[in-house]
C-alpha cells in the first residue's frame, strides 16, 4: 500500500502557535524563563492490548490493509499533530505509534476475546516518524466506546535518549468522558483538556473527520518516568 505523505495541519492550534513562537524566541537568545511554557501531555496507561506482535502492515494508514481490497468499518478520521517540548522546540525523527479497537469495539489482540466482530480490513496499529517540523499524520477511524471506557486512541512517542511518552487521545463531546476513570485521573483541568481533541469534518463532502493532537514532552526531552514493564514492552517493538 502506498504510504500517505505526512503533512502539517493548515491551521495550527494555539499550542502549536505558542510553541513556534517559543522556539523563535529561543533562537533569538531570549532566556528560557521568559518563554511561554506549553502544557506537557499527561502520561496515561499502556492498557492491556498493546500489540503482542506487530502486524506486517504497520504504516500510518490503519484504514486499508496491504493485500486486502476492503476498507475498515467506521468513520475515516485524519489525526495530525506535532511532537515538541514544553518550550515549543519541535522534535524531528520521533517515532509515533497508535493503536485502538475497531469499529465494533474489539482489539486485534489474542487477549481480547469479546463477542464482537474482528475487522480484517482494520490495521488496529500504526506507526510513523515525525518530519523536520515535528509533524505526524495518521489515517484511522473515529474511536468508539470500549466496555468501561470512553472512545480513545492509544499513543506512544519515542524520542532518542528519553523514556517513551505513553498517553491516550480522547474525543470532545463524548458523554463517556465524564465517567472515564483514566481520563479523570488527570486532576489538573488544563492537563486533562490537553488530551481531548475536537473532531470536525475534514471537508470535501467525504464524511471524513479530522483533528489535531500535539504531543508535548518536558523541556529536557523526557516524559514522566514509566514503569519497567511498560518500557520493556515498548523497546521490544522499536
Amino acid at each position: 500500500m502506498a504510504n500517505h505523505r505526512r503533512i502539517h495541519a493548515a491551521h495550527p492550534s494555539r499550542r502549536a502557535f505558542l510553541g513556534a513562537a517559543g522556539a523563535a524566541l529561543t533562537l533569538a537568545g531570549t532566556p528560557l524563563s521568559a518563554i511561554p511554557v506549553l502544557q506537557r501531555t499527561p502520561r496515561q496507561s499502556l492498557g492491556p492490548f498493546y500489540p503482542a506482535s506487530l502486524p506486517l502492515d504497520s504504516d500510518s494508514d490503519l484504514v486499508q490493509v496491504e493485500g486486502k481490497a476492503g476498507r475498515a468499518s467506521g468513520i475515516v478520521t485524519h489525526i495530525t499533530g506535532r511532537v515538541m517540548d514544553e518550550r515549543g522546540r519541535v522534535m524531528p525523527a520521533a517515532l509515533v505509534e497508535i493503536w485502538q479497537c475497531n469499529a465494533f469495539g474489539r482489539y486485534h489482540h489474542p487477549r481480547d476475546r469479546r463477542d464482537a466482530p474482528i475487522d480484517e480490513n482494520f490495521q488496529g496499529y500504526g506507526r510513523t516518524t515525525t518530519g523536520d517540523g515535528g509533524g505526524y499524520r495518521f489515517r484511522t477511524i473515529r474511536p468508539v466506546p470500549y466496555p468501561g471506557r470512553t472512545p480513545h486512541i492509544h499513543f506512544a512517542v519515542h524520542v532518542p535518549g528519553a523514556d517513551p511518552l505513553i498517553t491516550q487521545m480522547y474525543v470532545d463531546g463524548e458523554p463517556g468522558n465524564a465517567r472515564d476513570g483514566l481520563l479523570n485521573s488527570v486532576r489538573d483541568p488544563r492537563a486533562r483538556e490537553s488530551l481531548i481533541v475536537n473532531l470536525h469534518p475534514a471537508g470535501g463532502g467525504t464524511g471524513e473527520l479530522a483533528g489535531e493532537f500535539d504531543l508535548v514532552l518536558a523541556a529536557d526531552g523526557r516524559s514522566a518516568r514509566a514503569e519497567p514493564r511498560l518500557l520493556e514492552a515498548l523497546r521490544r517493538s522499536v
